[in-house]
């Protein structure tokens, strides 16, 4: 079902998120999507983003962009420390924390999302946003 991919290497350097976030909004753009669902996918891949640079530890991290007919899959990859996905809690909405939203907030503005991430060997935040569906 994609059609096109576009990858891109990136320094894990946070001023480089705006940079991506301009990307992001170039392609989303191209395959079709309105305004408020191109914010979404700005703020989901921020969130992403901002992961990988803050807790892998890994010089760099990889973004695959995959244009499909109906929407538009991103994955965030790094080579990085990884963590134990069962160590993530749900974030206690009536207390909330300025840091530990990253997921939460992801999963609510995308359509589908698969995170894989293993102690010592990175992780990936895949990512998919199709045309025309309300979350």
């Amino acid at each position: 079902m994609t059609y096109e991919t576009i990858k891109m290497e990136i320094s894990s350097n946070p001023e480089y998120v705006s940079i991506i976030r301009l990307t992001t909004s170039g392609i989303a753009n191209k395959v079709g999507f309105c305004i408020d669902d191109i914010e979404d996918l700005k703020v989901a891949i921020s969130e992403a983003c901002t992961n990988a640079i803050k807790h892998s530890s890994d010089d760099t991290f990889t973004i695959i962009y995959s244009i499909m007919v109906n929407g538009l899959t991103i994955e965030i990859i790094d080579n990085g420390k990884g963590y134990d996905k069962n160590s993530v809690t749900e974030p206690d909405l009536d207390n909330l924390k300025e840091s530990g939203m990253g997921l939460f907030i992801i999963e609510s503005l995308m359509d589908e999302v698969n995170v894989e991430s293993e102690k010592g060997k990175g992780t990936t935040i895949k990512m998919t946003k199709y045309l025309g569906v309300d979350k």
